[in-house]
């Protein structure tokens, strides 16, 4: 099989694991999508690419690619409609999943005129991307320093749910499910993002994981991380959903990324001429 990966770090820990199992008995091809050399699409497209990067130039190459007939994992229409958390958080309320209550709003400085604004509350950058705007709002005050960089920046808005501290980070490569708690970035502490502790599945409440695997299906996800908070008593209360994350240190992660390109390659890969990668029922 000849796996092509779309990203401009082949060295990142999960690729370069993945890189390795494959390597014995197939080939494995690194596409840089900011290489503009790399935008020609060769003529005999490999038989599944895994889309880690999420720039434009990233999915420009892969949707060209899906024209072509490639699979590639995830599709770039997922890839995208994921990047857009208003449309994510629609999606999400809709099918019924305990999602953070949002609300878009075009810039944020006009949440400064906004009467009656209830503190604490949470923004975010509308569209994910590397740098983006994640902060939490306690005060007017803090407002008004955000909006010193961020003034006209499209933003959701979410009431901030008290919870312990720590955000639970559930991985989905196929059907397979890897966990860690972190420390939220939102929870003032200086080492938020860093401290990572695995997590067995059994510890998770009941429900949760069935919840994180269905996820997949309805975003047209097949490589995915929800971010959870327990919102008390094991209530849980999803605050993102992205797509091909880095799933860092979770032992068996490289082994299932493998096996789901394996997969993928045999099941969608073959009379690849006038077929087109499945996207998710949304787009």
């Amino acid at each position: 099989m000849r796996v092509g990966l779309i990203t401009p770090r082949p060295d990142h820990p999960l690729l370069a694991a993945t890189t390795a199992l494959l390597t014995p008995r197939h080939t494995v091809e690194w596409i840089d999508p900011a290489d503009a050399a790399a935008q020609r699409i060769p003529d005999t497209p490999a038989d599944v690419y895994l889309l880690k990067a999420r720039t434009a130039p990233a999915l420009a190459l892969a949707r060209a690619l899906e024209e072509r007939g490639a699979p590639v994992v995830n599709s770039s229409s997922a890839t995208a409609f994921c990047q857009d958390r208003t449309r994510m958080a629609e999606l999400a309320v809709s099918a019924g999943l305990p999602f953070a209550r949002s609300t878009t709003v075009a810039k944020l400085r006009q949440l400064t005129a906004e009467p009656g604004l209830r503190y604490p509350l949470v923004v975010k950058s509308r569209h994910s991307r590397r740098g983006d705007l994640i902060a939490r709002i306690d005060d007017a005050g803090r407002l008004h320093d955000l909006c010193g960089q961020w003034a006209d920046e499209p933003v959701v808005v979410q009431p901030y749910t008290a919870n312990d501290g720590w955000d639970r980070k559930l991985w989905v490569i196929g059907r397979q499910v890897f966990a860690a708690l972190r420390r939220s970035e939102l929870a003032g502490d200086p080492t938020a993002g860093r401290e990572t502790v695995s997590l067995a599945l059994r510890e998770l409440p009941k429900g949760w994981l069935e919840m994180a695997r269905g996820i997949g299906p309805l975003f047209g996800l097949e490589v995915y991380g929800v971010d959870l908070i327990d919102a008390g008593g094991d209530s849980p209360r999803i605050v993102d959903v992205n797509a091909f994350p880095g799933v860092r240190g979770q032992m068996g992660a490289p082994e299932a990324l493998t096996a789901l390109a394996l997969r993928t390659a045999e099941e969608k890969g073959g009379g690849r001429v006038g077929l087109r990668a499945a996207g998710p029922p949304f787009t």
